[in-house]
């Protein structure tokens, strides 16, 4: 792995990828969570913003001196603002590049050929370098220059056919389509630089959202390829697994989840108190089951209306089954399972974000204010750039 010059305090490089150098011409959520997560690793990440910035960046005030998505998606990174349009900024990036070992590009359509970033041509000319291009839509497809954002490639790929309630569809509540293709996009990076380290070579990288959506849809793809089923929207009730939905106690609902046969003779025993339904062939499996969840639901209700909350969690306890309330966002705020991560803004307010999964990350990392290391980098590369 390269070695590249980094002024930063050696704390702050802390992680497997400590020695690793990311260069990112990125915009909004699924290119900024990639970078991210190799930031949080111990990278060191160089974000090239136009001189308007990110987009994300003023989506709204929530943190003050920037908005809740950019403050979320850009701690640890190096702000550097450059025209590409411009010579001499553009062999500035490519002097970065010679000395990188991961590109990460999210412009629209053809935008990074069109600059002379191309994937093809810096895998020819910089070897060792990981050029990960994240676009909508797959080339070679009909639809590789749409433009795509979360909402439409959540519509286009069916998420919406399965989302909401019978009457009206919908999208997810996050942009899970930006989300799961960051993520796809860093597990990528992580997959070619451990193979670089045997062969030598970097590679091309292509995560389109639509295909990380279409993934995820493989359940109920799958139900209407080979059975002919198309699954149905139940609002917040489980398509094929049932019974799995929230329930109607006397002073609130309660979310309740059977995953298996010996869970629904213990619920039926334990919960319901009514264990001959374990024996009703229309609760024989769980297909029969999702097959008359009305049924179901009926016979369900009419015990958990009479019960409240907490004397069925105590049955739902000693049962051993999987059960949760609907938190609100006030409720999430303040749970007890949530693990914060102090993060500091480009006016210096301080932000407790949610602790990312997996190892633990430093609290304390900057989200860098706009062209904040631009001087720093230019002279850091400058001497590259005349070079080439």
């Amino acid at each position: 792995m390269s070695q590249p010059s980094d002024p930063r305090p050696s704390e702050q490089r802390r992680g497997p990828l400590a020695d690793i150098l990311v260069v990112a011409v990125e915009q909004a959520v699924a290119g900024p969570l990639c970078t991210l997560r190799l930031g949080d690793a111990g990278a060191r990440v160089v974000k090239v913003e136009a001189k308007e910035g990110d987009r994300a960046r003023d989506y709204d005030t929530a943190m003050g001196s920037t908005s809740a998505a950019f403050g979320w998606l850009n701690r640890g990174k190096e702000s550097v603002v450059l025209n590409l349009k411009e010579a001499g900024d553009l062999a500035l990036v490519r002097s970065m590049l010679a000395r990188a070992d991961v590109f990460v590009q999210n412009l629209a359509p053809g935008a990074s050929e069109r600059l002379g970033l191309g994937a093809a041509q810096l895998t020819a000319e910089f070897p060792r370098l990981i050029v990960v291009d994240i676009m909508g839509y797959g080339r070679g497809t009909p639809y590789e220059t749409k433009r795509a954002y979360d909402m439409l490639v959540q519509s286009e790929s069916g998420i919406c056919a399965v989302t909401g309630t019978p009457e009206v569809p919908s999208k997810v509540g996050i942009s899970i389509a930006d989300i799961g293709t960051g993520t796809n996009a860093y597990c990528a990076v992580l997959e070619a630089l451990f193979e670089r380290e045997t062969t030598g070579r970097g590679q091309a990288i292509e995560v389109a959202m639509f295909d990380c959506m279409a993934e995820w849809m493989s359940l109920p793809l799958l139900h209407y390829d080979y059975m002919g089923v198309e699954t149905a929207r139940y609002g917040l009730s489980h398509a094929s697994v049932y019974p799995y939905r929230p329930y109607h106690a006397a002073d609130g609902d309660i979310v309740v989840s059977i995953q298996s046969t010996a869970e629904w003779t213990r619920f039926c025993a334990t919960v319901l108190r009514r264990p001959e339904l374990v024996r009703d062939p229309r609760f024989a499996d769980n297909w029969a089951r999702v097959q008359n969840r009305h049924a179901l639901d009926g016979a369900v209700h009419e015990v958990f209306g009479s019960h409240s909350c907490e004397e069925l969690i105590a049955r739902l306890e000693e049962g051993q089954i999987a059960w949760a309330r609907v938190s609100t966002l006030h409720d999430l705020s303040v749970h007890g399972a949530l693990r914060r991560l102090d993060v500091e803004m480009p006016g210096g307010e301080h932000s407790r974000m949610p602790r990312p999964a997996g190892r633990p990350v430093p609290s304390g990392r900057k989200v860098p204010a706009l062209g904040a290391d631009t001087a720093r980098v230019r002279a850091e590369f400058a001497a590259d750039a005349l070079a080439r």
